[in-house]
């Protein structure tokens, strides 16, 4: 997700984990990372505490299905992670379609609320600039899916 994120200052990994991306994502930028449970942003916490050589890594518990960051909170970010569980993103995609955000790396474990989710950005004038397909789960036909879209500047 670096590669999809190049360039920003200030990045927003939503639906963050325990840092699989907040933490990396913060060698070139700081990053505020939200998340519905708060023991993995405790976790990631920690770990950011413990790592050397990273910048600055905010930390905020937010369920995104039922209270999306909303246009003015997205716009403090140049970029954004997306990292959603099988169900999506489709309320906060809704709200990052009406923000000012230019770059977004996306990984999707399902390919259909993928599909659901890129129309709604393409919609509002993103462009899908690259898919991948990860095989991870070698014996299993689940896959994940990393891309990146962008637009220009509002």
């Amino acid at each position: 997700m670096t590669e999809a994120v190049q360039g920003a200052d200030r990045v927003a990994d939503l639906f963050a984990g325990c840092g699989t991306f907040a933490l990396p994502l913060s060698r070139a930028a700081a990053v505020h990372a939200i998340e519905g449970a708060r023991d993995m942003l405790e976790a990631l916490d920690d770990s950011w505490r413990k790592a050397e050589g990273l910048k600055k890594v905010t930390t905020e518990p937010r369920d995104l299905f039922r209270n999306p960051l909303l246009p003015d909170e997205l716009n403090r970010f140049d970029a954004l992670v997306l990292d959603p569980p099988r169900a999506g993103a489709e309320a906060q995609v809704a709200e990052v379609a009406k923000s000012k955000i230019a770059q977004i790396g996306f990984v999707s474990c399902n390919p259909v609320t993928f599909a659901r989710d890129a129309s709604v950005l393409i919609a509002a004038g993103f462009r899908l600039d690259w898919v991948q397909v990860v095989d991870q789960f070698r014996w299993s036909s689940h896959i994940e899916l990393a891309a990146r879209f962008s637009r220009p500047h509002m």
